[in-house]
């Protein structure tokens, strides 16, 4: 069976059984007014559905089955073995107050076994696990009896040992949503990917192929009986609900007799192109250049763009590894396109994949001469550090990250490349200092660091200096009568208040995001002096609210080398040293203008 028969069989399967049929609901959670929690992206098919599953009654009725797409973060660093992606398809049934534990374990088992209807799966090669019963969330439960009496009865029909088939886990088989949610009992199934392991097992052994992967997860279902508030369980849920589960990949490579979820055929087009292009790479490599891509093309779909942020920090982060596998194995970026069209084919008539991403492809060249220049960048720091002695610290690391964008694993890489020595205990040092950067960021974030900046970073630099330009410009264009009024500076984009009355016209502000753009182009040098606050004012130094600077200020002087000046302003924020940096980020364009109050204008621009 392929991808697409197989998820056609599971939704089949189920509305014969009165569900209603759900699209899948898009990647990124449809967040609420006033919600500040929610997760970046949807992990599991019940995750839109929490609030039916709380009481609310869902316009399709009391049963519901679907096919959901879904990233999980937390499996990023798990990828490359057999059965971890960080995309992936959840097939889900579910009963909003309706059937319980005899209807879903009886279909689950009838899908995954029946010939006619299903998968057609060997009855010997099943394994299933309940919940023990023990404490759990502050409460002494008892052992899912119900589920072992029924699985019992199931095995006995096949001429099957229960005691050999079924095996207990307490926390393994406790599901929750969170402190305050409904929580409940599990039971999991598991499929023996060998084919040799069909004549029964004891706990000990289960355990052991488990964790050898010879044993999957293919099917969890979730029984949601008990309520939690404040993370301890309080009592049984009035209505009771069935939330299953079955990751489409991990199914499909049972089916199709293959030992991972990357030989299936929603993987294997990819992988293909990639030992194509090289025919040394590592296994492992393949496989994470073929998840993360496929992955990254899913977010680019739905609008999301590389950023340092919440669902752009994870595309970035994807895209990044891709890169860094594809440069270890020779891999230049002329595959992506053919990545890029392998991925729409697999989906082809199940999910649309340009979308809001319609750039995708330019997008992504952008990541990668981005990423390229901060590994040459990054090479030649360490040839430097490399000539003077030094040994790297963990400090080191840290501020590398913050300033120059050099994660943690490719400064090691680069530092071996040139045998650079590095100090013992670094780890430590390098998460101690990230600690306290954190610690500074949220200082900034509410509004306590100078200058309007949400925190201080190498993109958030670029920008606070950009904005200066722009300033420079305005006045320029406008006159003398424009200074700010005020500034929000963000990874994402600044927002710059200033005084004028009238609306700028578009013309005038692309002459502005021309003035910039040419500044940033000359790769001028930004330079710092400190001044007493009169001398600096009386000298025509640009500034706004003087009265809250001390006696002696920092003035700032962006100018090139022939001693063209393009800013000269008064601030006691960061800034980039070269003009250049800013380039790393894109080109500089203003996106709105509006109003902001009487007498007050307002633009955002960004770096892109």
């Amino acid at each position: 069976m392929t991808s697409k028969e197989v998820r056609n069989a599971f939704l089949h399967f189920f509305e014969k059984r009165n569900h209603a049929i759900l699209p899948s609901f898009p990647l990124i959670p449809q967040q609420e007014a006033g919600e500040t929690n929610a997760t970046l992206f949807n992990t599991a098919g019940m995750q839109p559905l929490i609030p039916y599953l709380l009481g609310k009654e869902h316009p399709k009725g009391k049963r519901l089955a679907s096919s959901q797409k879904c990233i999980r973060t937390i499996d990023i660093d798990e990828v490359g073995d057999n059965t971890h992606a960080s995309f992936f398809e959840m097939l889900g049934n579910w009963s909003l107050g309706d059937y319980f534990k005899e209807e879903s374990i009886q279909w689950s088992w009838e899908f995954l076994t029946s010939k006619d209807e299903g998968l057609g799966l060997d009855p010997k090669r099943i394994y299933v696990t309940i919940f023990s019963g023990g404490e759990i969330d502050g409460a002494q439960l008892e052992r899912d009896e119900e589920s072992y009496r029924i699985w019992s009865r199931i095995f006995q029909s096949h001429g099957l040992n229960p005691e050999q088939r079924i095996f207990e886990k307490l926390k393994d088989n406790w599901w929750s949503a969170g402190d305050n949610s409904p929580s409940g009992t599990t039971t999991e199934i598991f499929y023996d990917l060998t084919g040799e392991l069909t004549e029964g097992l004891t706990q000990d052994e289960f355990l052991t192929f488990e964790e050898e992967q010879k044993l999957v997860e293919v099917w969890n279902n979730v029984f949601m009986e008990y309520v939690k508030e404040n993370g301890k369980v309080i009592g049984e849920l009035p209505s009771k609900n069935v939330d299953t589960g079955a990751g489409l990949e991990r199914i499909l490579a049972v089916i199709q007799g293959v030992p991972s979820i990357f030989d299936t055929d929603l993987f294997l087009p990819l992988i293909q192109l990639i030992r194509e292009e090289s025919d040394t790479i590592s296994e492992r490599s393949a496989r994470i250049i073929a998840d993360h891509m496929k992955t990254s093309f899913f977010i680019f779909s739905e609008g999301v763009k590389p950023s340092n942020t919440k669902q752009g920090y994870v595309l970035r982060r994807l895209l990044r590894k891709s890169f860094r596998e594809m440069l270890r194995a020779g891999i230049i970026e002329t595959l992506i396109p053919k990545l890029f069209e392998a991925t729409k084919e697999i989906y082809d008539g199940v999910y649309e994949l340009d979308g809001e991403g319609i750039a995708t492809l330019p997008l992504i060249q952008k990541e990668w001469e981005k990423y390229v220049t901060i590994l040459e960048k990054g090479e030649k720091r360490m040839k430097a550090y490399k000539d003077k002695g030094k040994t790297l610290t963990g400090s080191d690391f840290a501020y590398l990250e913050q300033t120059e964008g050099l994660p943690l694993e490719i400064t090691l890489e680069l530092a071996e490349r040139v045998e650079l020595p590095i100090t013992e205990g670094y780890r430590e040092e390098y998460e101690k200092a990230k600690e306290e950067h954190r610690t500074k960021s949220k200082t900034a974030g509410a509004g306590l660091f100078k200058g309007g900046l949400a925190g201080d970073t190498p993109k958030i630099r670029a920008l606070h200096t950009a904005t200066h330009l722009m300033l420079a410009g305005l006045r320029k264009e406008l006159g003398d009568h424009v200074y700010q009024r005020g500034s929000n500076i963000t990874e994402e984009r600044t927002r710059f208040d200033f005084s004028h009355p009238e609306k700028v016209s578009r013309e005038v502000l692309d002459r502005v995001e021309e003035y910039v753009n040419n500044a940033i182009a000359t790769d001028a040098r930004v330079y710092t002096d400190v001044m007493k606050k009169e001398e600096a004012k009386a000298s025509g130094v640009v500034g706004s609210f003087w009265e809250k600077y001390p006696d002696e200020v920092k003035v700032w002087t962006i100018k090139d080398e022939q001693g063209n000046v393009y800013s000269r302003e008064l601030c006691g924020g960061p800034h980039v040293e070269h003009l250049s940096q800013i380039a790393e980020f894109g080109r500089f364009r203003i996106t709105k203008e509006s109003s902001s109050s009487a007498g007050v204008r307002r633009i955002r621009a960004v770096l892109e």
